[in-house]
């Protein structure tokens, strides 16, 4: 399931697919990812739903303008721009990470209804983000101007570290390659650099409004953003469940693909039952 279709919005280029038939589910990647991650589920399901997959602008094939922002704010006004495009009411929402943050503002700030919510190891309420991707946020610019082949072995480094199994090479490479070359290079550094934790202390503010079925997963082995707060967020939604996944990272799509795969379909059968 390539990115075959692209939507205009602001000066920017939206990659995005859709397959199947059945209610409509709308899946959100994160940083440093892209739908890749989220494709094979994706698949998986279209015999039973109408599947979304989208670029956020800044990422995997999507438009990466130095001159455009990419900020939680940004990415929630697009989202919200291209549900409207495909003229979706009222989809099932699943998202990882970053997306978590994208999903949560385009509902609370944006009111863009929703039917469900399936949210797994995200950002989404302070505090987020690893040890290296804080030592990024500091020194955007230096970095940024590394030699390629150190920042290629940086970027492999710092992804690998997701996953607590371990990743093959292959799925090591489709991760890293947007971030490569004259283009990916300095949009790495520039999507960390724009991260502001405001807009996630705005979600946490706002959590109590949220009125939908919601579902969280989390990896119990998860460095990048700990179990706690995945505990903390559950709590602040009202009747939102949280279930761990054993021996998995953040890159719970790679570390435990069974395990989500069960969860989603069980999830989307339940809410659209």
């Amino acid at each position: 399931m390539d990115l075959r279709e692209t939507f205009s919005w602001e000066g920017r280029r939206i990659a995005w697919d859709k397959t199947g038939s059945g209610p409509a589910v709308v899946f959100c990647h994160g940083t440093p990812w892209s739908s890749w991650l989220w494709r094979p589920f994706a698949e998986a399901l279209s015999g039973d739903f109408t599947v979304y997959l989208w670029d956020m602008p800044g990422y995997g094939q999507s438009s990466k303008d130095a001159g455009h922002p990419v900020d939680f704010g940004v990415q929630a006004e697009a989202f919200a721009a291209l549900l409207t495009h495909w003229g979706l009411d009222r989809p099932h929402v699943v998202t990882h990470d970053y997306g978590g943050a994208v999903s949560l503002r385009t509902h609370l700030v944006h009111e863009v209804a929703y039917a469900s919510l399936l949210m797994a190891d995200v950002v989404a309420i302070p505090p987020a983000g690893s040890p290296f991707f804080r030592l990024v946020k500091q020194h955007p610019d230096v970095l940024a101007q590394v030699p390629p082949y150190i920042h290629e072995a940086l970027v492999k480094a710092y992804i690998g570290n997701a996953s607590h199994r371990g990743l093959h090479e292959d799925d090591l490479a489709r991760l890293a390659a947007p971030w490569l070359g004259e283009e990916g290079q300095p949009a790495f550094y520039r999507q960390i650099a724009a991260y502001d934790e405001r807009y996630l202390e705005e979600n946490e503010a706002l959590l109590d409004r949220i009125d939908l079925p919601v579902k969280i997963l989390w990896g119990t082995e998860d460095t990048w953003i700990p179990p706690a707060t995945g505990e903390r967020l559950a709590a602040g939604i009202r009747g939102a469940s949280l279930t761990p996944v054993e021996r998995a990272g953040h890159l719970v799509h790679l570390d435990a693909p069974v395990v989500m795969a069960t969860e989603l379909r069980s999830w989307l059968t339940r809410v659209t039952s």
